[in-house]
């Protein structure tokens, strides 16, 4: 009877050294719970940062290794019994949300742009979290001094989902990793250290709203399983192709029909939409970006748009290539919206925040321009495009960080009027950055949009091309209006001051500003890199 049950039950076969990128980041991220628990609060801040730098680090130089070991290119394949994908696109993703999550890090951790609370440097998140806003507790933490290092570790559980999302070979796998790196975002938008209560309230919104796209993407994925039986993303694909050979008894009923498959693909689709902020999915977008802390903000801006557009595209280009005349015309009709209305009420905004919240959505749909080519050049170039974007987002998030006024940082456009005059540095940084957005040549924004662009174009999606050009030279309008107000307007005598930042910070703008200008002067090397790794293994 005991062999009998030894031959039934195979020993799971886990390839650790593939999946050292992420193991590396949850053993990271287990640590610095270890760390909360046991070392004094004095010594707790700096046993954080270096412990996350120094994993995020580690696990950069697993992934490089992974790739140097040919993993991207003649090794790729499908590991973890299936369930991860390690090849080209996931290996350059990893590394693009790996050096993203080290650089915001740095801007996580700045102590010197708020005034000292009693003696104590203090940084962006609240001091006790727990407690009720205002009340004697969260007093009493101030005046103790308290941080809430344990920001740290929910970053890199964070960081290790989405790791996972982009390299998900199964709907499973990529449904648990969405679970596991949204949930920590959720309480990362509620630990503002000032306006919590508006940090708070966008928090819910975000976790409320999260929850209604997660639902509809389990749905998805319950359909798609009815469908074809499997929820590998190969096994739903041989479905689609009519190549698969053997249909189980319980799901023959099912499987093969047309209805689910497309019901059940829009649902999965929908839920990766929201997370990359496309309209009619983007409601979020503006309230949870001016609510939550502003480096939780870049960081959000930066990585989770990485991870949500590899999932998307490998849910396109490896589960659904067969139904590309029915998912095409739709991925049309949503960049298209996408990049109008991000571009049209970017316009009207106020705030900075809220700004850059709606010009996310339009780089959104800027880059499902490129997911609709359906030609390796559009894989390659929305990588590109991911990496560009996402280091001019982070540097401008850090730049936002550093006007500030008596309330904490001053994000109301009308009081950025004159930064030029007040800050000369910092106002030409922030104007490098817009440019960037605006796709000015000579930055990385030109490249990516260029590489997109012409990718949609040779894919036969010429008229995508001309509403994209269209909706930049809106975006132009109102990224020119601002570097107008800081450069050209005359600075009010109660504006807001310039704080001076740590090394940790400038680091963040410094690494920032060297991307975007590097990628903007000197594109090719990485464009090639992009395109050596836009093969996805089936």
């Amino acid at each position: 009877m005991a062999a009998g049950v030894e031959d039934k039950i195979p020993a799971p076969h886990i390839e650790y050294g593939q999946l050292s990128p992420t193991l590396i980041v949850l053993g990271a991220a287990v640590l610095g719970v270890l760390v909360e628990a046991f070392l004094p609060r004095r010594s707790r801040y700096y046993a954080q940062l270096m412990l996350t730098v120094v994993g995020l680090a580690a696990a950069f130089a697993a992934v490089i290794g992974l790739a140097a070991g040919g993993y991207g290119t003649d090794k790729a394949h499908i590991a973890a019994m299936g369930a991860i994908a390690v090849d080209g696109p996931a290996l350059f993703l990893q590394g693009t949300i790996l050096l993203v999550s080290l650089v915001a890090v740095f801007t996580f951790a700045e102590r010197r742009l708020d005034p000292a609370a009693h003696g104590n440097r203090v940084d962006s998140f609240a001091a006790q979290a727990a407690s009720v806003p205002g009340s004697e507790s969260e007093q009493a933490a101030v005046k103790a001094g308290f941080t809430t290092t344990e920001v740290f570790p929910i970053v890199l559980f964070a960081v290790a989902g989405m790791l996972v999302f982009p390299a998900a070979n199964d709907l499973l796998t990529l449904f648990i990793a969405l679970e596991v790196f949204s949930l920590p975002l959720y309480v990362l938008c509620a630990l503002a250290r000032r306006q919590r209560l508006l940090s708070q309230e966008s928090a819910v919104k975000y976790f409320l709203l999260g929850a209604f796209s997660s639902a509809f993407l389990l749905f998805g994925v319950a359909l798609l399983y009815g469908y074809a039986g499997t929820v590998t993303y190969s096994g739903i694909a041989d479905v689609v192709d009519g190549t698969v050979k053997t249909v189980d008894p319980a799901l023959a009923g099912t499987m093969g029909n047309d209805a689910l498959l497309l019901i059940g693909g829009a649902m999965v689709l929908m839920g990766l939409l929201f997370k990359v902020g496309a309209v009619p999915f983007h409601m979020w977008t503006p309230d949870v970006y001016q609510g939550a802390p502003t480096p939780v903000t870049g960081f959000m801006a930066a990585a989770t748009k990485v991870a949500g557009f590899g999932a998307l595209l490998r849910l396109l280009y490896v589960v659904l290539p067969g139904l590309r005349w029915d998912w095409r015309p739709v991925m049309w009709g949503v960049a298209i919206v996408t990049m109008l209305i991000g571009a049209i009420v970017a316009v009207t905004q106020t705030d900075v925040k809220r700004l850059l919240a709606y010009s996310s959505i339009a780089h959104a749909g800027f880059i499902l321009a490129g997911v609709i080519a359906v030609t390796p050049d559009g894989v390659s170039s929305v990588l590109f495009y991911l990496a560009a974007y996402s280091f001019v987002t982070l540097g401008a998030f850090a730049v936002v960080t550093l006007v500030r006024d008596a309330g904490g940082e001053a994000t109301a456009l009308a009081k950025w009027a004159g930064l030029g005059r007040r800050s000369p540095l910092v106002a030409a940084v922030f104007a490098v950055f817009l440019l960037a957005f605006a796709g000015i040549p000579l930055t990385s924004g030109f490249a990516g949009k260029f590489a997109v662009f012409k990718a949609a174009a040779e894919g036969g999606a010429g008229a995508l091309v001309v509403v994209g050009v269209l909706s930049s030279a809106i975006a132009a309008f109102f990224y020119i209006r601002v570097i107008v107000l800081m450069f050209f307007s005359e600075p009010t005598p109660e504006g807001p001051t310039v704080a001076v930042p740590s090394a940790l910070t400038s680091a963040a703008i410094a690494v920032g500003v060297v991307v975007t200008i590097g990628l903007g002067v000197a594109p090719q090397y990485f464009l090639d890199l992009a395109g050596q790794a836009g093969t996805f293994i089936r």
